[in-house]
């Protein structure tokens, strides 16, 4: 089963990584935003079951791209694993609260990214 996923990283050789990745393990179909804006335009327009988002973006952070999406009831059983290279403990407690479902430290094993979307994946079918 083939499983909509938007990356967003405003790192645009992180962001082609990851979709390499994703690509080689074929269970995804793939998009990408560079920035909050269209991630927020995206993810209304594509409806992914998994976004893997970045924390620091250019203009609306990822905290806040991750609000928006929980703000929105059509997108509950949207998937959120947020990415960022900060480590305070509290700040990654805030995510969990805006709605994170995961959080991976910055820098990550590749295939970890992989390995933990499908995992939330599966949790999200079990769900269902």
């Amino acid at each position: 089963m083939t499983r909509s996923l938007l990356i967003v990283d405003d790192d645009q050789e992180l962001v082609e990584l990851m979709s390499d990745a994703f690509s080689r393990d074929g269970r995804f179909d793939i998009k990408t935003a560079n920035n909050g804006f269209d991630a927020g335009m995206l993810v209304k327009e594509f409806r992914p079951d998994l976004v893997v988002l970045d924390i620091m973006l250019p203009d609306i952070n990822g905290k806040e791209v991750c609000q928006r999406v929980r703000a929105d009831s059509t997108l509950e059983a949207v998937k959120v694993i947020c990415i960022s290279g900060m480590v305070e403990e509290d700040k990654i407690q805030e995510l969990r609260l805006s709605g994170a479902d995961e959080f991976l430290h910055k820098p990550f094993d590749i295939d970890q990214i992989v390995s933990s979307a499908l995992a939330c994946a599966e949790r999200a079918r079990g769900n269902a």
